[in-house]
């Protein structure tokens, strides 16, 4: 069921983006009249799963789900079809067209993929608002895994900066790109009352930026176990544990936060462990419960009260420019990180990812909130690679225009299909390449 919910996930949204794309060169080719012989909602080799032609258009559904296309007349494409420009040159061809009309029927698809994704984003913004939890909600501070640990940061540490931006939200994601995408060198720290800058690193940011590590919790909040409801018939039941009650102790250890209760819990299986309670704020008490091997104790903990949600609603015209500045930051990132791909500060494998890695962006849970902001993000990406100036991208496509329209001389129809030639076997190149190294990532 959890992979079924993931494949739908993504095929819905692979679906609304490439019908999008695919229909702004639709429309801007009809636009100037010129004749669209097929449109595909994926890639259809061999066989389609689904067809019907109305007019002078083939539309169908393929069963390649890497993309999509439409097949314009008189135009060197991923079809390769040659035949169709032995002849001569008809009125309805994409080469009859000007070359401002070419090049306007090229960027439909990139143009309607960006405004898809700021729409969304405008949309998100006026339905939900947007939430973060205050880091000076934060009281006693972080807790550290490994990997937080190599960077310098110790359990009780209050984040205070991140290069020379105040860390103003709780949020693993923006430390992350703060080092990793805008190259700050520091962190700057409250540690025992004192202030402390942490140097990071080049070859810390290398590791934090490795695929295996992208799930890794780096830091999260201290919070102590305060039990919000105890479950039937479960060890804590059994032990006299009540709501309200709060862990300060386990067998021999003191003063315990939730993240350090888990792990003991998860060492605890099978086992008597001897608890003591604060309950009431006033009263210690000794309890002892009998844990199974599934590690659990059976209560709920108490969260919201240890830390601050901040919820900002915003009106619709209010979220139009933050629509426009969330998908200009979002756009702004990928061309760091691609430029620092270039320069070797990130490495190509740790970056890339194929359809295996957008699926286990989307989740195992059906949430309409992450679907779209990916959306989104999926569109604005979408429109930025397919702007990259290579044969077979329609990036590719534009380059031959703009060159066409700054030279007066129109590149020949060998030179566009040999260069796309090129392009797609690049491009199907480096698609073998992100799907192994997905495959591969399945067994690490």
């Amino acid at each position: 069921m959890d992979t079924l919910i993931i494949v739908l996930q993504v095929m819905l949204s692979l679906s609304i983006l490439v019908i999008l794309h695919e229909g702004g060169h639709y429309i801007t080719a009809k636009w100037f009249k010129a004749r669209v012989e097929k449109f595909y909602l994926f890639f259809n080799p061999w066989f389609s799963l689904f067809k019907f032609k109305k007019g002078e258009t083939e539309y169908g559904i393929g069963w390649l789900p890497l993309g999509g296309y439409v097949k314009i007349s008189g135009m060197i494409d991923e079809s390769f079809d040659k035949d169709q420009l032995q002849g001569e040159v008809q009125p309805w061809e994409f080469r009859s067209k000007p070359a401002w009309q070419r090049l306007i029927i090229m960027l439909g698809g990139i143009i309607v993929n960006v405004i898809l994704g700021i729409t969304i984003f405008i949309f998100i913004f006026w339905l939900n608002g947007s939430s973060y939890i205050t880091n000076e909600s934060i009281k006693d501070g972080i807790y550290v895994d490994s990997l937080g640990y190599q960077i310098g940061l110790r359990d009780g540490d209050k984040i205070k900066k991140v290069g020379e931006t105040d860390f103003i939200k709780f949020d693993k994601g923006d430390l992350v790109r703060a080092l990793v995408i805008d190259g700050a060198k520091t962190i700057t720290v409250e540690r025992s009352g004192n202030e402390q800058v942490l140097q990071v690193e080049t070859t810390f940011v290398q590791e934090l930026s490795k695929y295996k590590n992208r799930k890794s919790e780096i830091f999260g909040p201290r919070l102590p176990f305060v039990i919000n409801e105890v479950a039937k018939n479960t060890p804590a039941e059994k032990a006299g544990m009540q709501a309200g009650d709060r862990v300060i102790g386990m067998d021999s250890v003191q003063t315990l936060f939730t993240h350090e209760v888990l792990k003991t819990l998860d060492g605890a299986k099978n086992k008597r462990v001897d608890f003591k309670i604060l309950r009431d704020e006033t009263d210690t008490i000794n309890l002892a419960a009998s844990i199974g091997e599934d590690g659990v104790l059976g209560v709920t903990r108490e969260f919201e009260q240890f830390i601050q949600l901040e919820t900002e609603k915003y009106g619709f015209l209010e979220s139009v420019p933050l629509g426009f500045k969330e998908s200009y930051t979002f756009l702004a990132d990928q061309l760091k990180a691609f430029g620092k791909m270039f320069t070797g500060e990130l490495k190509a494998k740790d970056s890339l990812g194929s359809i295996i890695s957008i699926g286990k962006m989307f989740g195992t849970e059906w949430d309409w909130l992450r679907f779209w902001n990916l959306t989104a993000m999926l569109s604005i990406l979408l429109a930025f690679l397919n702007l990259l100036p290579i044969p077979g991208l329609d990036g590719g496509h534009v380059v031959f225009v703009l060159w066409e329209m700054i030279t007066g001389k129109k590149a020949s129809d060998k030179v566009v299909e040999y260069a796309t030639l090129v392009g797609f076997i690049l491009l199907v190149g480096l698609m073998i390449f992100a799907f192994g190294l997905d495959i591969l990532r399945l067994f690490e």
